[in-house]
């Protein structure tokens, strides 16, 4: 690949930047001291160039530069022709996706490094990890106008040992000429701010949510030389939104270096007006909020108690829209049929809001890139983002926000077709139910079916354009009529009011959406490494118990089928397969023996974890701790796969034995 002169010479400077970066000079010189001390004989004047590169080879110190300037590899013939405007993706430090990450000399790249952490005072007695041994640690993930990052992870410490650099092209999404390098006047009108998200992992892979902070980037475009450091300060989520967690030192930078920089007050000024606009159209959308619901109330006093929600709390206390939280969201070739992306949300993990004592439910709605990263989240989570997925396979889709039994509150997404069918789905477990409205008048309403889903009351519905408020005279979910032109059962907001504060780029307070990244677990590997732990933890089981342990590899495959089976069921509610796996089993156990099989679903990969609650089971326990005759134990696990490495785990222990009368 032939450069131009001023293409060569500017590649030149980059790897001479990062060859002092890494301090390799001064390596290389301790290295060729050593190397004349120990190697030089007496009668040797001088050692020859090949001798210096074979030590320094020997040392690894050319493995480590090789390592480093990865964007001069093969693979950037291949990438940048292929996709010359597609975004750097989601990379993992730890994973070779580092090769495919390529320096263009025509484009403009914002380069952020995290140069370390301080004041992180929870983890003030924290011992320094052994080599080796498991500990916690933290993660930061990135995400810049739809590309994002993840930070190799740095054991929990007061001073945690960030070092890591991110390339962040800086886009020109509706910014005209597409082939032009965007100029620091240009990038100042870019108002996405860069959204860092800090992970805690514990020693058994539980993630928390530590911090979320927007980083306001385009200080540097009035920094001398487009280099600048900035102390950032994170604060804590939910409940501690007000108190600090610790400090990141960052350095921001812009390749290739600018021409001609801003004043710092002409970027400051943009950042004011930017500010002065977000809180004006914020400030109108409050008022015209106030005015909506007293409307509402005057229809009917008990509207007062229905759970009609237009403001909602995210992770940093801040009040936001609901309909901000939801957007048409795509999902690339990551997800084929809206029904496998209501399974890919089923399997992210439930969890509540934590809250320190007492006193019910503490509100946390998260944007989703803290879901995403965290893995987990509470039910309206889970809710924003599977209406987000159905908006996206252009479905008509709605968060519903109402109440389960016993009163409990809950988030879950209706569907409306064509048609006038009304179709609830969980975002929790995947179901999906029809609603038929019951009129309590009706005498046959005694005689109808009890519905089969969970909903008893509902409040409001939304997305990102529309808010309805349920004005019926019952909210029950059964006698409910979801004909939402119909303003005497449904009072809507103004949908100009919506777009001036929740569509794209309406405001400057809005967090992007982030893209949907693949997984990065290989399915087959960690099959087969759970297969092992659980075979491990069987055996040790049943040796307790003074039992010996006999595994029949052939049955534990034919147990296969019936894994795929249950997960394409769960995908697709069709059941498929079930003949062929009965048949192969009734071939596999000899006439007078007995089989006993037992699977179990998680959406999590820990053995010991999955093991010990499938000890909780009396059947499974039946056939961990089998006796009898030609007693053969089998297990299958079955991996599969979701983006953001989100997984269902199924397994299946079985056992066939002689039956003796």
């Amino acid at each position: 690949m032939s450069l131009p002169p001023e293409k060569a010479s500017e590649l030149k400077q980059l790897i001479h930047q990062q060859l002092s970066k890494m301090d390799v000079h001064g390596r290389i010189r301790e290295i060729l001291a050593e190397t004349i001390r120990e190697e030089l004989a007496p009668d040797q004047q001088q050692l020859s160039t090949e001798d210096l590169i074979k030590a320094l080879r020997r040392r690894g110190i050319i493995d480590d530069v090789m390592k480093e300037l990865n964007f001069v590899t093969d693979n950037v013939d291949q990438e940048l022709p292929s996709s010359p405007k597609q975004p750097v993706g989601f990379t993992d430090r730890q994973s070779t996706l580092l090769k495919k990450t390529n320096i263009d000399p025509t484009r403009r790249y914002l380069y952020l490094q995290v140069l370390g952490g301080k004041a992180f005072l929870e983890h003030l007695q924290e011992p320094e990890p052994l080599p080796g041994q498991a500990c916690s640690t933290f993660t930061l993930c990135l995400h810049f106008r739809n590309q994002r990052f993840r930070s190799k992870p740095v054991p929990c410490a007061c001073e945690p040992d960030f070092h890591d650099g991110f390339l962040l092209e800086v886009h020109r999404e509706n910014l005209g000429d597409g082939t032009r390098m965007a100029d620091s006047t240009t990038m100042l009108s870019i108002s996405d701010p860069v959204h860092m998200v800090l992970i805690k992992t514990d020693i058994f892979a539980e993630t928390t949510l530590v911090a979320s902070y927007f980083l306001e980037w385009r200080s540097v475009l009035g920094s001398e030389n487009g280099v600048t450091n900035l102390t950032v300060e994170l604060m804590g989520v939910g409940t501690e939104s007000k108190v600090s967690v610790g400090i990141l030192n960052i350095k921001l930078e812009m390749y290739p270096p600018l021409n001609q920089t801003l004043s710092q007050e002409v970027v400051n000024t943009q950042l004011a007006l930017e500010r002065q606009k977000t809180a004006e159209k914020e400030r109108l959308f409050l008022v015209y909020a106030k005015q909506w619901w007293r409307e509402y109330l005057q229809i009917r006093p008990s509207h007062n108690s229905r759970l009609v929600k237009i403001f909602a709390q995210d992770e940093n206390g801040i009040n936001r829209p609901v309909c901000s939280y939801v957007k048409p969201l795509r999902a690339g070739r990551l997800l084929d049929t809206p029904r496998q992306a209501a399974r890919f949300v089923n399997v992210l993990g439930y969890e509540r809001a934590p809250v320190i004592g007492g006193g019910g439910k503490q509100e946390q709605w998260c944007t989703l890139l803290a879901f995403l990263c965290r893995n987990k989240g509470d039910c309206e989570d889970h809710a924003n983002l599977l209406c987000s997925l159905l908006l996206g396979y252009g479905l008509e889709a709605f968060v519903c926000v109402g109440t389960k039994a016993k009163g409990v509150s809950h988030a879950w997404v209706m569907t409306c077709g064509t048609d006038g069918t009304i179709t609830f789905w969980e975002s929790l477990t995947g179901h999906r139910y029809l609603h038929k409205p019951t009129s309590p008048d009706e005498p046959s309403a005694a005689e109808q079916p009890k519905p089969l889903y969970p909903y008893r009351t509902i409040g409001c519905v939304f997305n990102h354009q529309m808010f309805l408020g349920n004005c019926q005279p019952s909210d029950s979910v059964e006698s409910c009529v979801f004909d939402l032109n119909d303003e005497s059962k449904w009072k809507p907001m103004s949908e100009e009011a919506i777009k001036s504060v929740c569509a794209p780029g309406a405001t400057t307070s809005l967090p992007p959406f982030p893209p949907l990244c693949a997984s990065t677990i290989d399915a087959s590997v960690t099959s087969n490494e759970i297969e092992m732990q659980l075979r491990l933890l069987v055996s040790e089981h049943r040796k307790d118990l003074g039992l010996t342990t006999v595994w029949e590899d052939q049955l534990s495959y034919l147990l296969s089928p019936a894994l795929a089976s249950y997960e394409f069921e769960r995908t697709t509610s069709i059941s498929a397969g079930n003949e062929e796996f009965q048949d192969a089993i009734r071939r596999a156990v000899p006439d007078g023996h007995t089989f006993k099989g037992f699977p179990i679903h998680f959406v999590y990969r820990n053995a010991r974890r999955t093991f010990a609650t499938c000890l909780r089971s009396p059947f499974c326990e039946e056939i961990i701790c089998c006796r009898g005759d030609q007693v053969r134990l089998a297990v299958r696990v079955r991996v599969f796969t979701y983006p953001e490495s989100a997984c269902a785990v199924w397994i299946m222990f079985a056992c066939k034995y002689r039956s003796v009368l």
